[in-house]
């Protein structure tokens, strides 16, 4: 097989499953930060407790990014496709995304970057980076390979004066769309209650080992935790029962 059909096949098959195997980045984060509990390199303090609102805000950042760039684009483009592989009705080139190519993977690695940062371990925020860079770049491989396919010279033109991954805000265009909240809620549901779920199982797994018994941690994180599950559960039980949340603008 060809290097590039190779590159292609990788892709995809990341692309299905993006939203399962960074599980292991979590898993072995979380490794991490036990035995740096245990080594007392991290400890129950102001200071620490500083340094982990800095990472979520970090994941927040992400978040907001991914909010822009989903808000302002087409119907269609710029989801959570796993099962069905790639969708793309049209070419977003506006907003976010006239300053770079691939605005939900600059999220992405923000909102990844700060969980690893959880870990005050400097060698696995490294190895962070790292894994991220050669695990999304066959994705961006396979995606634009599939937009070239479908869209041709309009995609290539594109493409060719836009950065793929480290945004060029001075080619910034206004937004051919206007902003949707409706769209951000449908698709960052579950993104929004994940960073929290994260980001709490940190707290109490790294809480518990230090006290030698289950402990919840600083209370502040488990009350985000209930507030994204609550978020959760309302968002699924209106589209579920109501059309407020259709796909219609």
């Amino acid at each position: 097989m060809a290097l590039k059909e190779e590159l292609r096949t990788q892709g995809d098959f990341l692309f299905k499953h993006r939203s399962y195997l960074p599980l292991v980045i979590i898993v072995v984060g979380i490794y991490v930060y036990v035995q740096n509990v245990l080594n007392g390199t991290i400890t129950d303090s102001q200071q620490d407790d500083l340094f982990k609102l800095g990472c979520f805000l970090v994941c927040v950042l992400g978040l907001v990014i991914r909010m822009v760039a989903i808000g302002y684009s087409a119907d269609n483009t710029s989801g959570r496709n796993t099962t069905v592989g790639q969708v793309a009705d049209s070419v977003n080139s506006t907003g976010l995304y006239a300053t770079v190519r691939h605005p939900l993977y600059v999220g992405n690695f923000f909102m990844w970057l700060g969980i690893a940062g959880f870990t005050q371990e400097p060698w696995f925020i490294v190895a962070f980076v790292f894994m991220y860079w050669v695990y999304y770049e066959r994705i961006m491989y396979a995606e634009e390979m599939f937009l070239i396919d479908k869209y041709g010279k309009e995609y290539v033109d594109w493409a060719a004066k836009t950065p793929a991954f480290i945004p060029a805000f001075s080619k910034w265009i206004k937004p051919k769309y206007t902003f949707s909240w409706r769209k951000i809620i449908r698709q960052e549901k579950a993104g929004i209650l994940n960073m929290f779920l994260v980001v709490f199982a940190f707290e109490v797994i790294g809480a518990s080992v230090a006290n030698k018994a289950l402990s919840m941690g600083n209370v502040y994180w488990m009350y985000g935790f209930a507030a994204s599950v609550a978020w959760y559960i309302i968002i699924k039980t209106i589209q579920k029962t109501t059309q407020v949340l259709s796909y219609d603008r």
